[in-house]
């Protein structure tokens, strides 16, 4: 299997911090949400494979290749949209293009341009009197329109209303279906990842408590919602974790089938990935 990315036992110590033997492995025509709470390492996680931070130990492949060695053309293809980084709040779309023109040589201006009319985003205001969801659409399309084969997102969708969040998961997908390009992205918006990530890479306090295929989380993992008298019924080591909420308590169970098998009067549903990330986090 060819790789685009490869994160291999990455680790940053703060004083009251640490990032701690990061690994991720990103294919070839694949995309991985990285998620977790904020303060758990993901943009430390991003700026050290961007080179934007020095980190302790470990190593950063792009395209197989030292990330710390690549070529001004090889740095051309990566694409990034980071919290913190966007353009001069004077320009407006046709002065983006211009610069964007010159700094890139494989700048793709006709698509540029077809993905501004489809966004329905004005040629003739500049910046400053964009919406922050406006904001983060040209923030995309400038990282996806110079042609690159590796994008690496930041929160790409913060700011973003469900209509705004369908169009750019929409880019996405068509991003990676020539079976090349990749995708990196951090979000708390988990429901954006259900129908785009392959993988999910779960970081919380500075450590991956779960990497795992998206198809295993639908097919392997499940949740059971129990009243207390019927919780007190089930063995400890027939679930991964419990939450109470309420009068409620909510297990997490994998694999789920061996424990439908065990308790088939039970009802096991799939999951998302907001409810993963709470029991794993919070769960006892």
């Amino acid at each position: 299997m060819e790789y685009n990315l490869e994160v291999i036992n990455l680790t940053k110590n703060y004083q009251d911090f640490h990032l701690q033997q990061i690994n991720i492995k990103l294919p070839k025509g694949k995309i991985i949400g990285l998620i977790g709470e904020n303060g758990s390492g993901k943009t430390t996680t991003i700026k050290s494979i961007l080179n934007l931070m020095t980190y302790d130990k470990g190593n950063i492949k792009i395209f197989g290749k030292d990330s710390r060695n690549l070529t001004k053309q090889e740095r051309e293809k990566i694409g990034v949209v980071l919290d913190d980084s966007f353009f001069s709040p004077i320009l407006n779309v046709n002065d983006i293009n211009k610069l964007m023109k010159d700094f890139y040589s494989n700048w793709n201006e006709k698509f540029y341009y077809e993905t501004i009319k489809k966004f329905k985003i004005p040629d003739n205001k500049p910046l400053k009197e964009f919406s922050s969801g406006m904001k983060m659409k040209i923030k995309v399309l400038c990282a996806i329109a110079h042609e690159p084969k590796l994008l690496i997102l930041d929160e790409p969708t913060n700011g973003l209303d469900p209509i705004f969040r369908y169009e750019i998961v929409e880019l996405f997908n068509n991003f990676v279906s020539n079976g090349e390009n990749s995708i990196l992205m951090t979000t708390h918006i988990t429901s954006d990842l259900e129908h785009l990530a392959d993988e999910v890479i779960f970081i919380n306090d500075g450590n991956i408590i779960l990497d795992v295929l998206k198809d295993k989380i639908d097919s392997e993992y499940g949740i059971v919602e129990l009243l207390e008298n019927n919780f007190n019924n089930i063995k400890k080591e027939d679930y991964l974790k419990c939450l109470k909420y309420k009068n409620e308590w909510y297990i997490l169970v994998n694999p789920k089938y061996e424990f439908q098998k065990k308790y088939p009067k039970l009802k096991v549903r799939k999951p998302n990935l907001e409810e993963l990330m709470l029991l794993l986090v919070k769960g006892e």
